[in-house]
């Protein structure tokens, strides 16, 4: 199976002015106090490989209003695709979800994160991606999240859900920075891709499968 970075090599019909964009940093989104704009805790980030197929099952979910690709978890300002790509900036490929608490719980995005955005017992890759810019993360924003989200890792090693250790990093969000704007809503506007087609559209099946009752068609 190609590599994500090889299909985008092979994959003449992407408009160059997309390659040149992929170098202008993007601005940085740091939590917002409660109170102001966006509540805390109606914000998640996720980690899980490449950011177009996380977005793409997180904007399935009932409740979720937004579901944006970015970078989180890494050190230095406006990191790019290009050098995260390399892997030496700290930063994960991830996924800011805002989302309505009255419409969807926490815990059930993170059932969600676990059962079908990703394979929580791979480390630093996630299916043809390696390197720790593919690794499994929750960035929690608050106390709340990261007592939901380290229970709800215990309960799974407790039930045994996996035949290999969960090695998901549960970490504090400090700033999320969105992605260059061609990684936004990929999995639409390129749904024959073959990397989409391969390692995406079956999550996204899954999602609609495993949780029909959160499931809503884009």
């Amino acid at each position: 199976m190609l590599h994500r970075r090889l299909y985008r090599l092979a994959a003449i019909a992407l408009p160059v002015a997309l390659a040149i964009a992929a170098t202008r940093p993007a601005p940085a989104l740091a939590t917002t106090p409660p109170g102001l704009g966006i509540a805390a805790r109606d914000t998640a980030v996720f980690a899980g490989g490449c950011f177009w197929g996380v977005e793409a099952v997180f904007a399935r979910v009932k409740g979720v209003t937004s579901s944006m690709s970015g970078y989180a978890g890494g050190r230095g300002a406006n990191p790019s695709y290009e050098n995260v790509s390399t892997g030496t900036t700290g930063y994960a490929e991830s996924v800011r979800v805002i989302y309505d608490p009255a419409v969807v719980t926490y815990d059930q995005l993170l059932a969600v994160f676990f059962a079908v955005a990703h394979d929580p017992t791979e480390l630093n890759r996630q299916g043809p991606d390696e390197g720790t810019q593919y690794r499994s993360a929750i960035f929690f924003q608050n106390a709340e999240q990261q007592r939901a989200a380290s229970a709800y890792v215990t309960r799974l090693a407790q039930m045994k859900k996996y035949s290999r250790p969960i090695v998901t990093q549960l970490a504090p969000l400090t700033v999320f920075y969105p992605a260059e704007a061609y990684h936004q809503r990929f999995f639409d506007t390129h749904p024959d891709y073959p990397y989409i087609v391969i390692n995406d559209k079956p999550k996204v099946e899954h999602l609609r499968q495993q949780f029909p009752q959160l499931y809503v068609a884009r």
